[in-house]
């Protein structure tokens, strides 16, 4: 099967919409198109455009049309197309096999396929049939699919700030008044947290990817919970960005699997996570330990477990089976959260006392 698209790059004129802005003036964006766009969106693809055009005039234009909103990155000047849909797909970090590029000329097309041969292009006139398209298909649209523009949007000016920002990146963490909430997993998560399990490499601690209908009979295990990891800030929601596989048994907290967005590392995700979990398990009198397997692009997971104080030095868990090509790690029961900068709200599973709670963790 072939890559879905993450993001369609559009021409303006006479592909969005019809008529060239620089010699009509006026253009007019068909209902049928605008439909399009919103469509994608709500499945979570991306949209930007590049176009041989004014930029402030063009993008006045797409104000006043009531569809500027969708589109990131905007890519409008008189350079080369394909540069330009280079510059949206480095940005977005996203292979060019995942980007697509619709434009009403032959020649543009061209031009982007040359140098970009894994873009993959298409006719204007072909636009309302791209929703019928597998490559438009996602399998699952998700909650954070059809947020997917905002959050990115969100990271945008989130990067710019922090690029004006003068002093330390901790220092700047702090002004983000980050916000970490760990959550049991509902039916509806499964997608995401499968789509988690299976995208996520270097922060995977063991490798192994989990599908919706083998999380959903987790759930349903005595002792064991799929947890799901959120974060957000000021600037808004990075949706869902971790998951948590645990199994409680009499003597210790079995973690069988931790895996959290790349996309976060910089803010220090699963280290608040391991912070949170060795808190639980000290408050419990319980060990905790910890699958991992080395797959050779997961070294930074490894190093997360050291930093939060896990060994591979021998303790009395019989109760924890281990796979042959697993190294059981383990942390004794003891407290090991200072105060610290990110909040972190989450279930009370192991507790009666309330549904939730929030405490501070070292960020």
């Amino acid at each position: 099967m072939s890559d879905v698209i993450k993001c369609l790059v559009w021409d303006l004129d006479n592909t969005l919409w019809q008529g060239t802005l620089l010699e009509d003036g006026e253009v007019v964006l068909a209902d049928e198109i605008r439909d399009l766009v919103v469509e994608l969106d709500a499945r979570g693809i991306l949209q930007s455009v590049c176009s041989k055009n004014d930029h402030d005039q063009a993008w006045e234009r797409l104000e006043k049309l009531g569809v500027a909103e969708y589109f990131v990155l905007p890519q409008i000047g008189w350079g080369p197309k394909s540069e330009a849909v280079r510059s949206i797909a480095d940005r977005l970090q996203f292979a060019y096999r995942t980007i697509a590029f619709i434009d009403d000329q032959p020649t543009e097309r061209a031009e982007v396929n040359y140098h970009l041969p894994e873009v993959r292009c298409y006719p204007a006139e072909q636009a309302l049939a791209l929703t019928g398209l597998p490559e438009f298909t996602p399998a699952v649209v998700t909650e954070d699919s059809r947020g997917r523009r905002a959050m990115y949007q969100a990271n945008f000016r989130r990067d710019a700030e922090r690029a004006d920002f003068t002093g330390p990146d901790d220092e700047f963490l702090r002004t983000l008044d980050l916000a970490l909430e760990i959550q049991r997993a509902r039916p509806q998560d499964l997608a995401r947290v499968a789509e988690l399990t299976e995208r996520t490499s270097q922060m995977n601690a063991t490798g192994v990817h989990y599908s919706e209908e083998a999380l959903r009979d987790l759930i349903g295990e005595p002792g064991h919970e799929v947890l799901v990891v959120s974060l957000s800030d000021r600037f808004g929601s990075h949706g869902a960005v971790g998951v948590i596989l645990l199994a409680r048994r009499p003597h210790a907290w079995h973690l069988r699997l931790l895996a959290t967005s790349c996309r976060v590392v910089s803010f220090g995700t699963g280290s608040v996570i391991l912070r949170w979990l060795t808190d639980a398990a000290a408050r419990a009198g319980v060990h905790l330990v910890a699958d991992f397997r080395p797959t050779g692009r997961n070294r930074m997971m490894e190093v997360a477990y050291r930093f939060a104080g896990f060994t591979t030095d021998s303790c009395d868990c019989a109760d924890v089976p281990a796979a042959a090509d697993v190294q059981l790690l383990h942390l004794p029961p003891a407290p090991q959260s200072p105060p610290g900068t990110m909040r972190v709200r989450v279930p009370v599973p192991f507790s009666t006392a309330a549904d939730t709670e929030w405490v501070r963790v070292d960020g």
